[in-house]
């Protein structure tokens, strides 16, 4: 029987895992890296073309940039006081008010700081690295895999966090163990050569640590990756003691093992980086280079397109006037995130029209809590990393800056969504982090003791944005519609909703570069 494409994938990823089957699907050509390969060229004269740019977010910027430097008149208007949108990092002194009017005023010491959106940059992110190194934005590593952190569920050990090394060697050495044996009772004798099996045990005894007669046990050498029961020393007494694996039943009925392959994924694949000091620390790159262009505190209400170019109003975002302003301009590139742009007056397409109101923003929810010491790392040793956890806090990041430093440090302590989200949507700032508290205290008990001050975001509750990101109700259908400028357009639309690489920054620069390189076109074309 010959085997479809998805049965090929399935079977590596069941055997090989995700990064073996992204692999497999690169080759046959259903995954790709960043497309993007440089800067972006636009040749030809614009004739002084006037172009009017709608969000100060990383696509509005990166058009700003380059169009300028095409030769175009450029005018961004921005709904915030700063730009950047969801590229945003909060800091002591910070003050935000969300939608409903709660205001929180963050309280966190020194240079510390949380970033409600983005806070990760993977190495195959072409687009934002380049960015990154013609602005001169200085990285530093993400650590995303630490084998020190913790796996937790609620109903497995007793309520007890587990080392994320535990899980993930003891269920390598048990899976590698039922292999090997099934392989020499003739399990795979169809499957499989005489030599093959011979080179499959082997290679098995080495993936799991297994002993001479296959088995995966107590040992130094299990223990060299699991980690002793006593770590070997020096001096008296320094012999190392082999620890005891779990049960592969202990294992199997925790379910910890669902969030061993989430730095599988090339988006989590190691090096990832993050800005030196916050994230918006490439969105400040940006404005540096086109600040001057931008009008801050602008809340656009309408939006109208002509033959003869695009004519837009705004009030004051901050409610100290209701007056409006008109401002035109030969061209339009609009990043307004379509669960904004469906509630401003505008003439697009019905067929834009109707992918715009279709489209849904998910809910998401992060929580920056500043403690008075790093007691994951005193206490812990667990420096950077991810804990996952089945609270409705999804997880907790720890820094991957300042190690070993003293003083006040920050956590991401939750990150979640969907219904979760939803629950902690409802509630004010102040009950979000007593429940933050709550939560963590159960993977960390020294929480409440050592929490100082805290920020919550809840991203449905962001009025710039109202949502995480968007999400397509036919992405098959309507995406081609929607990223193309029809016949007769003036404005062209761009951002992470725009691509296939959703609340990533890469998605929000790749949609923008593919827009404006659009719009040049029109714009030389009909010179």
């Amino acid at each position: 029987m010959t085997m479809t494409r998805r049965e090929v994938l399935g079977a590596i990823g069941l055997a090989a895992g995700s990064m073996a089957m992204y692999h497999a699907m690169a080759t046959l050509g259903h995954a790709q890296e960043s497309p993007y390969t440089g800067p972006v060229r636009l040749e030809g004269d614009p004739n002084g073309a006037r172009v009017l740019i709608l969000g100060a977010g990383l696509a509005g910027m990166t058009a700003a940039l380059e169009l300028r430097a095409a030769g175009y008149e450029v005018q961004v208007l921005e709904y915030r006081e700063k730009a950047g949108g969801r590229c945003w990092t909060l800091r002591g002194g910070d003050v935000y008010t969300e939608l409903g009017g709660a205001t929180q005023t963050v309280e966190f010491e020194g240079e510390n700081y949380i970033n409600p959106g983005p806070w990760r940059i993977p190495y195959n992110h072409y687009a934002v690295l380049d960015y990154c190194r013609r602005l001169n934005v200085r990285l530093e590593p993400f650590i995303q895999k630490n084998h020190n952190a913790y796996l937790h569920r609620s109903n497995a050990f007793d309520g007890q966090p587990q080392r994320f090394r535990h899980i993930a060697t003891d269920f390598r050495g048990h899976v590698a163990e039922l292999l090997a044996k099934a392989t020499n009772q003739g399990a795979l004798d169809d499957t499989i050569t005489d030599e093959e099996k011979d080179k499959l045990v082997q290679a098995l005894r080495v993936f799991g640590h297994l002993n001479e007669d296959n088995g995966y046990v107590a040992s130094n050498a299990t223990s060299r990756y699991r980690g002793y029961e006593q770590e070997p020393g020096g001096g008296r007494g320094a012999a190392p003691v082999a620890s005891e694996p779990l049960a592969l039943e202990q294992i199997l009925n925790s379910e910890l093992w669902t969030w061993l392959a989430d730095a599988e994924t090339t988006s989590h694949q190691s090096t990832i980086f993050q800005p030196a000091g916050g994230m918006d620390m490439i969105a400040q790159a940006f404005e540096r280079e086109v600040g001057e262009l931008i009008t801050y505190n602008a809340k656009v209400v309408s939006l109208m397109q002509d033959e003869n170019g695009v004519t837009v109003e705004y009030v004051n975002s901050n409610g100290e006037s209701e007056e409006r302003t008109t401002v035109t301009a030969d061209w339009c590139v609009c990043t307004i995130p379509f669960s904004i742009l469906g509630q401003i007056d505008h003439n697009l397409s019905g067929t834009k029209s109707a992918i715009i109101d279709s489209m849904y923003y998910a809910g998401s929810v992060k929580f920056g809590l500043e403690f008075n010491r790093r007691f994951w790392e005193e206490d812990e040793q667990i420096f950077g990393g991810i804990s996952y956890t089945d609270l409705p806090i999804a997880l907790i990041s720890y820094p991957s800056e300042k190690f070993l430093s003293s003083g006040r440090a920050v956590l991401l302590g939750g990150y979640c969504w969907g219904a979760n989200a939803y629950q902690f949507n409802a509630m004010q700032p102040e009950d979000r982090l007593r429940w933050a508290i709550e939560y963590g205290s159960r993977i960390h008990p020294q929480y409440p003791d050592e929490f100082n001050n805290g920020v919550s975001v809840t991203w449905h509750k962001v009025p710039w944005v109202l949502g995480c990101y968007g999400i397509w109700q036919d992405k098959e259908r309507d995406y081609e519609q929607a990223v193309t400028m029809e016949e007769g357009d003036r404005i062209v639309l761009a951002g992470e909703h725009l691509s296939y690489l959703p609340a990533w920054m890469e998605g929000a620069i790749l949609s923008s570069l593919d827009a404006i390189q659009q719009l040049h076109e029109r714009v030389t074309n009909a010179g």
